[in-house]
């Protein structure tokens, strides 16, 4: 070349810490203005940072330019070339790596990257446009595919929405549509078909004509492991991906990039710069998910360091944008690279900012990429919600993993996050063969139980009296005070129950609140199935020798659940019995009673009749039931509530101690270390496979349901004609108690997505679906049977009370026992 690149580089994200990280290494590259830059490109060589001009300050940046003697530009985010910052740049001479504005709309408006694709046979996702609010929900209402809301226009890498249910994508659209969560990106939408498979991202160097490729990435959108949660700007990245094999990179060059730059050319709007393409591996091939028209973040930052020493980037970027692209070789190092992306706690939420980062030095093969960093008075900071990314490349995926997370340790700052199985689905291990569990391997036999009842229902009946018929097997047992001899009184209703196994899940925590809000739960949730509204309740507690935090925790928290269902907390009994339990061991349980007018007593079995609708109100979690078969499986799988690890410190000094400190850090969700003069103590609570953003202990602690306030107001509405509160015995057994002879349900378990918590449980106990839906609530906490008139009444009032309310199925004449469960594969 005949003279030496003078760059302004536009961004301060990580992106672009790592092109000019890139970019400073070419003998072709004078010198790099980053505008604004972050705390990364301030000690690149060669680059200096300014933040004078504002990066959308498009007539000042041309002018910065002129003043230093720029000789070219490469913007880094989307938003400047949608602007169309290429055509500023080209009216004075100087060349932009980057599309022109016209060419750029395959990024800014989805719309029209849709329409582009249909008009040149690019395979993508079925689709429908939308500028029109009440045409886009019908048009939601119509379809019996799952779907994907994306607002059409820019939004930061967060306006994709991909909901589970009918409700959430109707949501969604109101979000997007009308209360503009995405500002006036989300004034257009598209709606597409919910596509299955492996996404892949391929970046293309373009020059109008020519393309070459750099091997396919995978991104980690969503916030925590194993891809739940929010979508985020990306949580990391690895490549190349096993998936993208030769064949299969070949049909996506003759099936999308190819036919893609031929269209680009059609269009009279040749593509100068970066395209990415977004695509999706399905059973029928690759499809086109998005476009962007610059590099990818975090894929530059895993890609970039793959390119051979002897590959020049500042070369590529000329020859694309003076269209000799074909001349240069774009060589690849035959070897993987990993990307870790450490966010600010929140994040993608509300987050701190300003918070002092302290970062050591990676070694070889290794780089630590800012993004939301800055210096501020000579103290790195974090500025954004993606911090900061650690990135390594070894000969094999495993070791450049294994690589890039010994680099996360590198990184300090209070409550930095990060997702803890970066290229999990590549480096998932061989399956391997696990006995299926079930709730009787764990000890609990429901079958037993229903046998035991039956035995007992002679004894039970003797004890019959005026007003009170004496039979078990409903949720609650209930006294007719106006039979027993009381003037104009009420039914009177009771119920009793304990928390069962999960005590040792709090008792191993330590935590003792929640367990006492699920005493309440699992009574004045028996109440209302009944009709009954809960008016007062007394708890039983057992013990060897009282602990008064411990109590006091228990009885709290019964205290709070009481408030939760408006219900009087009027008594008790604690009892100490040494030599029945162990140390701190307790037992709890509790009696509920509430009353009700005989009009509003459940279910109303003569009113039910074949076709009526089943529907489901969403569960918090495991609740109350099941966990005997959860610490089974908690202990097959050698996860700990609560462990500790202690180590040597003259080993903290080697390379051995260092390891296992990393290898910890993957595990963990909380530490504390105790130090002594021998050994460092390390207590921890492992994440939850299910929710890395917490404990396992803390998240089966979440507390059981209580759905008394919302169930209440429409039971006095009469629009309700059954109720089954999902305990003990799962789906299976707690629908048909609400049902009479003649009549079974019918549950089809495709209409809500199993949680994740009961996927991980599912998976890691081998758990067949029948086994999962007699022992777990598997997300419904409570089964209510409407008419078909009613039911939206019923799921609307439900719904504004904050019920999340699935329509799970109907009733239909009886042929079997129990209840039929539909569509079990859903589940598997």
């Amino acid at each position: 070349m005949e003279q030496q690149l003078r760059i302004l580089l536009i961004g301060n994200g990580g992106r672009e810490h790592a092109l000019a990280w890139k970019l400073s290494q070419s003998p072709l590259v004078e010198s790099i203005i980053a505008v604004p830059g972050n705390g990364g490109t301030a000690t690149c060589p060669k680059v200096s940072n300014d933040d004078t001009v504002k990066a959308d300050d498009y007539h000042g940046l041309v002018a910065l330019a002129q003043r230093h003697n720029v000789n070219m530009v490469v913007p880094g985010p989307e938003a400047p070339l949608v602007d169309g910052i290429e055509g500023y740049f080209r009216a004075v001479g100087i060349r932009c790596y980057g599309p022109s504005k016209l060419a750029a709309r395959m990024e800014g408006s989805k719309t029209f990257s849709k329409d582009f694709m249909k008009k040149y046979n690019i395979p993508t996702a079925a689709y429908e446009n939308f500028s029109n609010y009440e045409d886009a929900k019908r048009y939601l209402e119509s379809v019996d595919h799952d779907v994907v809301l994306k607002a059409s226009g820019l939004a930061a890498g967060k306006g994709v929405i991909i909901p589970t249910t009918k409700l959430e994508a109707q949501n969604a659209l109101k979000e997007i549509m009308l209360d503009k969560e995405f500002g006036s990106a989300g004034d257009e939408i598209v709606i597409e078909e919910f596509l299955e498979g492996e996404e892949l991202s391929i970046l293309s160097f373009c020059d109008g004509f020519t393309f070459k490729s750099l091997p396919p990435a995978q991104d980690h959108k969503r916030i925590y492991d194993g891809d739940q949660g929010p979508n985020t700007g990306g949580m990391g990245c690895y490549a190349p991906t096993a998936i993208a094999t030769k064949t299969l990179i070949d049909e996506v060059e003759r099936t999308v990039l190819q036919p893609t730059i031929d269209g680009f050319i059609r269009e009279h709007m040749p593509f100068r710069g970066t395209l990415f393409t977004g695509l999706m591996i399905t059973k029928n091939g690759p499809k086109v998910l998005e476009y962007n028209v610059r590099f990818g973040d975090p894929e530059t930052q895993t890609l970039l360091p793959l390119l051979s020493s002897d590959t020049d980037l500042a070369e590529i970027m000329v020859a694309c944008t003076e269209g000799w692209l074909k001349a240069v070789n774009v060589k690849v190092d035959q070897q993987s690279s990993a990307t870790v992306v450490v966010a600010a706690g929140g994040y993608p939420g509300s987050y701190a900012k300003g918070t002092p980062i302290k970062v050591s030095s990676p070694p070889s093969n290794t780089n630590i990429f800012h993004a939301g960093t800055i210096i501020k008075n000579k103290v790195l900071q974090t500025s954004g919600g993606r911090v900061i990314a650690a990135q390594a490349v070894a000969e094999n995926l495993e070791g450049a993993v294994k690589n890039a997370y010994a680099a996360v340790v590198l990184i300090e700052f209070d409550k930095m996050f990060f997702r803890k199985d970066i290229a999990h689905r590549a480096l998932k291990p061989q399956t391997t063969f696990k006995e299926a569990l079930t709730y009787a391997s764990a000890g609990v036999d429901i079958d037993a139980g229903n046998v035991f009842v039956n035995r007992i229902k002679k004894a039970v009946a003797s004890t019959k009296r005026a007003g009170a018929d004496a039979e078990i097997g409903g949720f609650g047992g209930e006294v007719d005070l106006q039979l027993a001899g009381y003037t104009n009184a009420p039914v009177m209703v009771g119920a009793i129950d304990g928390v069962g196994t999960k005590l040792l899940i709090a008792q191993a925590m330590k935590k003792h609140d929640t367990v006492g809000i699920d005493l309440v739960a699992m009574n004045v949730n028996d109440l209302i199935v009944q009709g009954a509204e809960p008016l007062m309740f007394l708890d039983y507690y057992g013990c060897s020798q009282l602990n008064l935090e411990i109590a006091a925790a228990f009885v709290e928290g019964v205290a709070a659940g009481c408030r939760d269902a408006n219900c009087a907390l009027v008594g008790g009994e604690t009892a100490e019995m040494p030599g029945m339990y162990k140390k701190e061991d307790y037992d709890a349980a509790g009696t509920a009673i509430g009353a009700m007018s005989k009009d509003l007593r459940l279910p109303r079995l003569e009113a039910m009749a074949d076709g009526d609708v089943l529907i489901g109100l969403a569960s918090d979690g495991v609740h109350s039931n099941g966990f005997s078969l959860v610490r089974a499986i908690i202990r097959r799988e050698n996860r700990e509530l609560l462990a500790t690890s202690s180590v040597s410190p003259p080993l903290l000094l080697g390379l051995q101690a260092h390891s296992i400190i990393v290898t910890l850090c993957y595990q963990i969700q909380h530490i504390e270390l105790t130090l002594t003069q021998d050994f460092i103590t390390v207590s921890y609570d492992e994440a939850a496979p299910w929710c890395p953003s917490t404990s396992i202990g803390l998240s089966l602690l979440t507390p059981t349901k209580i759905y008394v306030r919302s169930l209440l107001p429409v039971i006095k509405k009469k629009i309700i004609l059954g109720l089954s509160h999902i305990t003990g015995g799962g789906l299976t057994e707690n629908i048909p108690r609400m049902l009479p002879p003649h009549l079974t349900a019918e549950v089809d378990l495709s209409t809500w997505q199993l949680p994740a918590v009961f996927k991980w449980l599912k998976q890691a106990g081998n758990i067949a679906s029948l086994e999962m839906g007699k022992t777990f609530n598997n997300g419904v906490g409570m089964v209510a049977v409407v008419k078909k008139e009613n039911l939206h009444q019923v799921v609307s009032e439900l719904t504004s009370s904050g019920e999340t309310v699935y329509t799970i199925g109907r009733l239909v004449p009886r042929t079997t026992e129990g209840c039929v469960l539909k569509n079990l594969e859903s589940w598997d």
